[in-house]
Parts: C-alpha cells; sequence; structure tokens
C-alpha cells in the first residue's frame, strides 16, 4: 500500500472508486446521478458539485495505491480530500472526504488513508477537524471516526433519504488534530 498526493493523471483511478460509491446514494450528500466531469471537479479542484460548480475551495487529493504486478500501473483503491471547513476566522477547522473501492473495504485502508490525512491536515495547521454529514446508517464510518477520536456532536434526524433504510439522520463529527504534528 502507498498512499500519496493524487495528480490529474490520477483521475481515471479516482473515478473507479468515487463511481460506484457515488451511484449507490447511500453514503454521500451528492445526487447519485451527477456527471463525472462535476465529480472531478469537485474531488479534485473543490468545485460543489450542487451548486454548478461555482463554490470553490482548495483541496489537496490523496490517493491510496496497491502494485497490481507485472507492468501494470498501481491501482488507486481509496482516495480522499482535504480541505478547509469554513473560511475566515474559522479557517482552521479542516474537512475531509474519504472513499474506499467497495471491492477493497475491510481491508485496512481507509484507516491508513485517515491517519495521513489527519497528519497532513495537522501539518498544514489546521487545529481540529469536522465532518458535517456522516450518514448514520454507515456504521463502519461512524465507527471507525469515533476509533479515531472523532465524537458526535450533533444528530440532524432524518435528512438523508437512504435508498434502502428510508429517511436517516447526518452526524456532525469533531475532533481536535492538537499532538498529531
Amino acid at each position: 500500500m502507498r498512499i500519496r498526493d493524487a495528480s490529474a493523471a490520477d483521475w481515471p483511478g479516482i473515478w473507479a472508486v468515487l463511481e460506484p460509491v457515488i451511484r449507490a446514494g447511500d453514503t454521500y450528500t451528492v445526487d447519485a446521478d451527477t456527471p463525472e466531469e462535476a465529480l472531478r471537479d469537485w474531488w479534485l479542484h473543490g468545485a460543489d458539485p450542487d451548486d454548478g460548480g461555482t463554490r470553490r475551495r482548495a483541496p489537496r487529493t490523496f490517493v491510496v495505491t496497491e502494485e497490481t504486478g507485472g507492468e501494470a500501473p498501481p491501482m488507486v483503491v481509496a482516495t480522499a480530500e482535504l480541505h478547509a471547513n469554513y473560511g475566515g476566522a474559522a479557517g482552521r477547522t479542516a474537512n475531509a472526504g474519504f472513499m474506499v473501492h467497495p471491492d477493497h473495504v475491510g481491508k485496512g485502508y481507509a484507516r491508513a488513508l485517515a491517519h495521513h490525512v489527519l497528519d497532513q491536515a495537522a501539518a498544514a495547521g489546521f487545529t481540529d477537524m469536522v465532518f458535517n454529514a456522516v450518514v448514520e446508517s454507515n456504521t463502519a464510518a461512524v465507527a471507525l471516526w469515533e476509533s479515531l477520536g472523532f465524537r458526535i456532536v450533533g444528530t440532524v434526524p432524518a435528512v438523508f433519504d437512504h435508498p434502502v433504510d428510508g429517511l436517516v439522520g447526518l452526524h456532525v463529527m469533531h475532533r481536535s488534530l492538537a499532538g498529531r504534528v
């Protein structure tokens, strides 16, 4: 496993991770039918896909790759993007998005990537991290974040229309980055 900064050339591998996760419609607050171009602008360039791409943030994008053997390039199995959650006087609070390809869930990629991103956020001067919308029924993600020191600071009830579970809540999760650098 290798974790590194992503480049534009990584997009096909990143897309192979993002597409099944977004299309499933059960973990992200992005429309499941969002076009690839809008998702690329969001993940690599910080354009918000829900407002036509007009709002921007400055993300840093990472990939987790695995060697495929032979001459094939390493395969992207997970990705994350890191950015400021707020601006101005609250600009020291980070936010991030994480996705692991469904075929690679449960292999430790999310945890390793989370540690890397938390360290990178602290090194960049962020003092804490918040997740604005962790889907309540995504129990694996909630458990991972709690095991890494995040705590649920609030839940917006019954606002996420899960394709199987119906209306579920969105957790707001937070942790300090003190001591990570």
